[in-house]
């Protein structure tokens, strides 16, 4: 912490448990709404090599057999639409991330706060929203492959795969590997928001952020 932001947090004295919980919970909440509204957005996946979509595990092996006889834009039309679907998913999360914060107890926002663990508040989401985000996700992200090209795409991929003789088929879930990917790819996000705001003094937006997290910079 730089000498300035240990001035201010000194100037602003010991926060209260209440003052923990509402300042992490508002830290939250701009986070989580930043990370849903940044992945939303054209590109969101597609632009960001971190949590980038691209061909399913088993289904690798035939996108480089096809990349070799010639067909890039094939196999580049399924990673885009991958992609747009996982972007078409992101911004349903805001609710559920909100509403996981303000079920958060002031004995989950202490120890989120002056934990060991920077990412602390990631693994609390990734505990209490999982099954929301997949259940949430999986109808939009079916929907939307379908809208974006991709089930055409990948149906193209897999039939002219198939035709190469002594391979074996191919026929991955998209549905259930774009929401997996999605739901990972939030996290990763999440992730980096979280500790943004922990060592980035500038993130520190409000007088109660300030207060709340130069307490816990002074617990490490």
């Amino acid at each position: 912490m730089n000498q300035t932001a240990q001035v201010l947090s000194q100037s602003l004295g010991t926060p209260t448990s209440s003052e923990i919980a509402s300042g992490l919970k508002q830290a939250l909440e701009l986070g989580t709404s930043a990370s849903a509204e940044r992945l939303s957005a054209k590109d969101g996946f597609l632009g960001n090599l971190t949590i980038k979509l691209l061909f399913p595990p088993e289904a690798q092996k035939a996108e480089k057999t096809l990349r070799s006889l010639g067909l890039n834009s094939l196999c580049d039309n399924v990673i885009t639409s991958l992609n747009r679907a996982a972007e078409d998913a992101a911004i349903e999360a805001k609710p559920i991330f909100i509403s996981a914060i303000k079920q958060m107890t002031i004995s989950d926002a202490t120890s989120i706060l002056l934990g060991n663990q920077s990412n602390a508040a990631t693994q609390y989401f990734e505990r209490v929203t999982n099954s929301q985000l997949n259940a949430k996700f999986q109808p939009i992200i079916q929907s939307s492959l379908g809208k974006v090209g991709a089930t055409k795409y990948w149906g193209d991929v897999v039939s002219r795969y198939n035709q190469i003789p002594l391979v074996s088929d191919i026929n991955p879930d998209l549905t259930a590997y774009v929401t997996q990917k999605a739901i990972q790819g939030l996290f990763v996000e999440i992730a980096k928001e979280e500790l943004k705001i922990r060592q980035n003094v500038s993130s520190r937006n409000s007088l109660l952020l300030q207060k709340v997290f130069g307490y816990a910079d002074k617990q490490k």
